[in-house]
């Protein structure tokens, strides 16, 4: 019996928490579902959207996903995921192109683990590249705020 990825989060609200322009929630499906379910294919069109696509990851245990949009000489050998986590959502604070080919997110990213509850306060930094006949944001680092 084959192993299938479960997509039943595409249905739901997306966790990344991005609002439609009125004001309603997107679906996974509608919002980070389709980079993180096609990357080859369909990168995130922006570093925000990318940085949204990488929290949903993080929920969903997508590793691979988080790998391959981050930058190969800053990138872990591999993730592991904590157990136990509760994500608890997330707030994009800034986003600035700062050039056609680096942008960086402000974030504030709550979860829980074994009933205390974290958050990680981060400037991402992002590039561009240009990948064949498309281009890829990819995560490159961070700064703690």
């Amino acid at each position: 019996m084959s192993k299938r990825k479960n997509t039943d989060w595409l249905q739901a609200p997306c966790p990344c928490g991005r609002l439609s322009p009125k004001q309603q929630a997107l679906t996974g499906a509608d919002c980070c579902g389709r980079y993180i379910e096609n990357f080859m294919d369909l990168p995130a069109p922006d570093a925000e959207s990318l940085m949204r696509s990488r929290y949903t990851a993080f929920v969903l245990g997508r590793n691979a996903y988080l790998l391959a949009t981050w930058q190969p000489d800053k990138r872990p050998d591999m993730l592991e995921p904590e157990q136990g986590v509760q994500w608890l959502g997330l707030e994009v604070k800034d986003h600035q192109l700062i050039d056609p080919g680096h942008a960086e997110v402000e974030f504030v990213a709550r979860w829980r683990v074994n009933g205390r509850a974290e958050r990680m306060h981060e400037r991402s930094r992002f590039v561009r590249l240009e990948d064949g006949e498309m281009s890829r944001w990819i995560y490159v680092d961070g700064e703690q705020l």
